[in-house]
């Protein structure tokens, strides 16, 4: 009973969120460089704004739910697209340089939210999603650190500006630098947040290289970045214990080790394992992958219908210049690496 009547007092909402996501999938599909959480985001806070003013009750909780609970199924899935022994084959080059930018994005990201006082759950989001893999990062983070709709929306929207910038930019710019093939996937795949973007930046050398072959390397070196994902989560949520433990007073609080490991982060793991123990072939991810991707779109529809959008864009102007500061930082760090290792 208790089933039937959670489904009662969501399926309203989750309905909307699924209206908004179809439309929102397929322009993004059209239009991979700016990709369907966009759309599902920006179509959801202007339905907001339409709605405003009018009860809303009905919806709610469903939507309360897309934006909580499928966000995280989502997550999961995505686990499936994760072949651990090729990723560790094929990404070992990348390593040194993806190391390099995670932790420059992430200490860039700490010092601009204490010098520009930007709240500290934005920063976490825009600085893991800068330097992992843009909107699959911040899906994968934001129930971990319990940062609001609000909060995500921001830090999506500041990654997919600089996400627009890099996939039309940086083609150009690799050819300026002398990159080589090589050079420009790993370049792609390092210094590009979102995997839409890095496919679509690495697509357009190829475009301008004939048979430069670059997409697969590309993608390669963006799902080497996506297992951060993993460790990430995981010290995240041991800081946010840490953090309640000390708020709430070392006598009131033990540790919780389903606290300190979220259940959905072990899924994901899990996910990932399966695939490479089971070599699953792409006849059987891709779809799940696809899924994956699709949930991503109704929670991020979800989130835009519980934004104020007149706030985001009031509150907005930091977050941008943290944004900006990871990207060139994380830009500039890959190419110096680089250098340093001669493959360039």
């Amino acid at each position: 009973m208790g089933l039937i009547k959670k489904l009662g007092e969501t399926w309203r909402g989750v309905l909307l969120a699924l209206v908004i996501a179809v439309p929102a999938w397929l322009l993004g599909k059209q239009l991979e460089v700016v990709g369907g959480p966009v759309f599902a985001i920006l179509i959801g806070m202007a339905l907001a704004v339409a709605l405003r003013g009018r009860d809303t009750s009905a919806v709610d909780d469903g939507v309360k739910f897309t934006s909580k609970m499928v966000l995280q199924a989502a997550v999961v899935l995505l686990g499936f697209g994760l072949n651990l022994a090729q990723i560790a084959q094929v990404g070992a080059t990348s390593l040194p340089i993806i190391l390099s930018t995670i932790t420059t994005s992430l200490v860039v990201a700490f010092v601009l939210c204490r010098a520009l006082r930007v709240p500290g759950k934005i920063s976490t989001l825009v600085g893991v999603g800068s330097s992992i893999c843009g909107g699959s990062a911040i899906a994968a983070t934001a129930p971990v650190i319990k940062a609001d709709d609000e909060e995500v929306a921001q830090a999506i929207s500041v990654i997919f500006l600089f996400n627009v910038i890099a996939a039309l930019v940086f083609p150009t710019l690799g050819g300026m630098l002398g990159l080589s093939n090589e050079g420009f996937g790993l370049f792609a795949g390092t210094a590009v947040n979102d995997t839409s973007s890095v496919t679509a930046a690495a697509a357009a050398w190829d475009g301008m290289h004939p048979g430069a072959n670059t997409l697969d390397a590309a993608t390669i070196v963006k799902l080497t970045r996506t297992l951060a994902i993993i460790p990430i989560t995981l010290a995240l949520a041991l800081w946010n214990v840490r953090q309640e433990r000390r708020a709430g007073g070392e006598g009131q609080s033990t540790f919780s080790l389903r606290r300190a490991f979220p259940t959905f982060i072990v899924f994901f793991v899990l996910a990932s394992v399966v695939t490479t123990v089971f070599s699953l072939p792409a006849a059987v991810t891709a779809p799940i992958k696809e899924l994956s991707k699709f949930l991503i779109v109704m929670a991020m529809a979800a989130i835009g219908l519980n934004t104020d959008v007149v706030k985001l864009v009031r509150t907005g102007g930091k977050p941008i210049l943290m944004g900006f500061c990871c990207w060139v930082a994380i830009a500039c760090v890959s190419l110096g690496m680089q250098h340093v290792l001669g493959i360039w």
